[in-house]
């Protein structure tokens, strides 16, 4: 008679948790929340761009650069959790042409 170790999620108790399972669902939430605060400043940083206060204040080019690095960040978390295609976050967000060329996009 062998002995085997236990598979991960099939014990005699299947509602347990093991360390592994806790510490993927953890990262995947952190990695998520990242992604929503991505998210959160692209979105900022682009509607600073038509607020003609901020425009006067900062200047343009001040602006667009710093929406085009908060673009790339969430780009770079999108890759990061997998969502490789950007043209629906293009779309939903409108990010003008302006910034994507920032990021080398044509």
């Amino acid at each position: 008679m062998s002995l085997r170790p236990p598979r991960l999620g099939q014990g005699s108790d299947p509602g347990r948790d093991t360390g592994l399972s806790v510490l993927e669902a953890e990262m995947m939430s952190e990695a998520a929340a990242a992604l929503g605060r991505a998210g959160s400043r692209a979105e900022a940083a682009l509607s600073r761009l038509t607020d003609p206060e901020a425009l006067e204040r900062e200047g343009r080019d001040a602006l667009l650069k710093a929406a085009a690095e908060a673009v790339w960040s969430l780009f770079i978390q999108r890759e990061s959790c997998g969502l490789r295609d950007q043209r629906q976050v293009i779309t939903d967000l409108g990010i003008p042409r302006a910034v994507l060329v920032r990021l080398g996009a044509r």
